[in-house]
């Protein structure tokens, strides 16, 4: 992968942030700074008094170019590291740059209990930080990726950090990484005797370039729900059989939701389980269906009744992979995206709000966001005891409907046609406001999903669907029903007929 590398001007906190990130992240942590005194035998102060500021400019430029060997880490830098254009170039090519920012009554609240720490800065601090912000305006408004850190813990900006760099490590239910990026800076992740498994749509624009990539054999499955099933399982544990697959093989799961669902439940089941690798190429696989561990297979009476808990070992989110979906793909795995908005995150919502043509422009951002919503569900609920449930707002009844119509639904759309219908009942019931009502289907509408149950489609035979749904106890089915924007609340439901429109 690469060096996460923290930059920003003095006291944004890059030190306390990057400890926290580290942590996260389980990677190691570097503060530049130190490495140039631990190497020069002397305080940064004691440098550029002595020395100049030239000097300890070479010396920072040293210890930076030291950082090309070290495995992946989280590296803060001092504030003018990358001033030098050498600096710069070696951290772009060696990393990515997350610039730390805020205003400054917030510096200086943090620096006013630093002194004596920042040589460049002694005198009248609000004067020389000032004057220094001004100079280095330019300068750090010319990094892309940007942190505004005013008014959060530390321990929320690092939690925004990775958030924005699209980097996370799971651990709740075995330990695995999360990374959204080009596939092809990943391709030193470690792979021994893999097979891709790849349905026949996906194999025409992505198998070719994922095959170099890692030197692997493949196995093409039909593409579609209708093949989800035992049938295509059993042909994939053939498949490993005859590549010679034994136990320290990786299966990589390039491909939707069904392809992540299928191999990953093939190699928990194969030699009594063995590694995968999720390459998720729509947008309802990169923000739902590759994250969480659940694998599995449909049965004729309902979807993934048969299935395991087993994460793959990496996720790797790339949104060029998106560009070839077609766009009816695409709309349907922004129901999912809307739902985690739903579920926790306001700011998400909005940005659904905009439409699909703001979408497609920044879809990396998009899908960053709302993996980021699920990764937190599922990390504090990852065998669905608790709070978890509240991923399957939409589910109940769009699961109902996407079998009722034997698929010619798309997934996503069934399931905003369900968050909308629950969202009805949720007003019914007196949970929430038509306000909410309304943003829910305008948000919809305007990404062009349906919001209603087809005319036509018996009432009946959803709710005997319903019935059969994993999700059920004994004499209830539990729904996750929007209270506002940002937050749902578990509701056990006995008469399904009334969450129906009729």
């Amino acid at each position: 992968m690469t060096h996460i590398i923290l930059y920003g001007p003095p006291g944004t906190g890059k030190s306390t942030i990057g400890k926290l990130l580290a942590q996260s992240l389980r990677l190691p942590f570097i503060d530049l700074d130190r490495v140039i005194e631990t190497n020069a035998g002397l305080s940064i102060s004691q440098i550029i008094n002595e020395q100049g500021e030239t000097a300890f400019r070479d010396l920072e430029t040293s210890a930076l170019k030291t950082l090309s060997v070290e495995n992946d880490s989280v590296i803060a830098l001092g504030g003018g590291a990358l001033l030098r254009d050498e600096n710069r170039a070696f951290a772009e090519s060696n990393g990515r740059i997350l610039l730390l920012m805020a205003e400054l009554p917030t510096l200086l609240d943090r620096m006013k209990k630093e002194s004596g720490k920042r040589p460049l800065l002694t005198g009248d601090l609000r004067e020389k930080l000032t004057a220094l912000l001004e100079k280095r305006s330019e300068h750090y408004t010319s990094f892309p990726l940007k942190l505004h850190v005013d008014g959060k813990t530390a321990e929320q900006n690092a939690y925004l950090a990775q958030v924005a760099l699209g980097r996370h490590h799971l651990a709740a239910m075995g330990e695995y990484d999360v990374v959204v990026g080009q596939v092809s800076n990943l391709t030193n992740f470690l792979m021994q005797n893999a097979i891709i498994v790849t349905d026949e749509n996906v194999a025409k624009f992505h198998l070719e370039k994922i095959t170099n990539l890692f030197n692997a054999k493949s196995v093409i499955v039909p593409a579609g729900e209708e093949h989800k099933n035992l049938a295509t399982v059993s042909r994939l544990w053939g498949a490993f059989l005859e590549n010679g697959l034994d136990r320290k093989s990786t299966v990589i799961a390039l491909g939707g939701g069904v392809i992540g669902d299928m191999a990953g439940f093939a190699a928990s089941t194969y030699m009594r389980g063995i590694d995968w690798v999720a390459i998720p190429t729509t947008l309802l696989a990169m923000v739902d269906a590759s994250l969480g561990g659940k694998t599995g297979f449909d049965l004729p009476q309902g979807k993934n009744l048969i299935g395991s808990f087993h994460p793959p070992k990496l996720v790797i989110a790339d949104s060029s992979l998106l560009h070839t979906l077609p766009e009816r793909e695409l709309r349907s795995g922004m129901a999912e995206v809307v739902k985690h908005g739903i579920i926790s995150d306001p700011d998400l919502f909005a940005m659904c709000q905009h439409g699909m043509d703001w979408v497609k422009t920044n879809l990396e951002d998009v899908v960053k966001r709302a993996m980021a919503v699920k990764i937190q569900v599922i990390e504090a609920d990852p065998y669905e005891k608790g709070f978890r449930a509240a991923l399957n707002l939409g589910h109940t009844i769009g699961h109902a409907v996407e079998l009722v119509s034997k698929f010619e639904l798309r997934h996503g759309e069934a399931i905003s046609i369900g968050m909308a219908a629950e969202a009805r009942y949720s007003a019914r019931v007196g949970l929430t406001g038509s306000g909410v009502v309304e943003a829910i289907e305008s948000t919809l509408s305007a990404l062009g999903l349906p919001i209603h149950i087809p005319e036509g489609m018996p009432r009946e035979e959803i709710i005997r669907v319903m019935r059969v749904d994993k999700k059920k106890n004994a004499k209830a089915i539990r729904f996750a029903l929007p209270v506002e924007i940002g937050r749902v609340e578990l509701v056990d439901v006995a008469d399904l007929e009334s969450v129906i429109d009729h």
